[in-house]
């Protein structure tokens, strides 16, 4: 005698109408991974957020700081005066406090580019505050804020300069950043340097106002 299934009242069997109701395994492990990937990300969301706001974070840098990768596959580690190629390009860093480490990306004033530089090449000035030959400026380009971008031959004259590509302004940074083409109304400030125990270390405050000024 053969069983039967019982239909069910809009005319699906019971059987099709939980097989339709079950999701795959293949559904079951997307969800899973999905949970998993979504966890994932939040906790290093909140991670990097605990970071930014932890005490001293947004402070400008500070005399004794050491300067860190802000960005590739070692972001966050000391920069070492041999990490940087002679005659650049630059990197971009952050300032950190060696005694609590903590980064001072809570600012985006904070974070500055950094090019080695031949020490004969800097006036006066610029040499007194390298940690031979090897400087440090503002990120931020003095006009409309935006951040310095590029390394490349100026467009008067043939050597290397610090670009910000949003208006086309450039800087020397021979000679204390100072503007070389563009609209920009005054030079990036210079953050003093020394180079000690390995590492760059940050001797003084910004030289010059950080950011754009209206009016220059």
């Amino acid at each position: 005698m053969h069983s039967r299934t019982t239909p069910s009242p809009d005319g699906i069997s019971a059987e099709s109408e939980t097989k339709m109701s079950s999701p795959s395994d293949q559904t079951r492990r997307t969800i899973i991974l999905t949970a998993l990937a979504t966890a994932v990300h939040a906790s290093a969301a909140r991670s990097a957020a605990a970071e930014e706001d932890a005490p001293g974070s947004d402070l400008r840098p500070q005399k004794a700081d050491v300067l860190v990768f802000a960005e590739g596959d070692h972001a966050g580690e000391v920069i070492k005066p041999q990490d940087l190629t002679p005659g650049g390009p630059f990197v971009r860093a952050w300032p950190k406090d060696p005694k609590t480490s903590v980064i001072r990306k809570g600012s985006r004033l904070n974070e500055v580019v950094v090019v080695k530089l031949d020490p004969a090449e800097l006036d006066d000035d610029t040499r007194a505050r390298s940690a031979d030959g090897i400087v440090a400026y503002s990120v931020i380009c003095s006009h409309a804020g935006c951040p310095i971008t590029a390394w490349g031959k100026a467009a008067q004259g043939d050597k290397d300069v610090l670009k910000c590509v949003c208006h086309n302004s450039e800087f020397d940074p021979r000679q204390s950043a100072q503007v070389v083409f563009g609209p920009a109304p005054r030079r990036l400030a210079a953050l003093p340097l020394a180079a000690a125990d390995g590492s760059l270390t940050v001797i003084g405050t910004f030289i010059g106002k950080v950011g754009a000024q209206q009016g220059g």
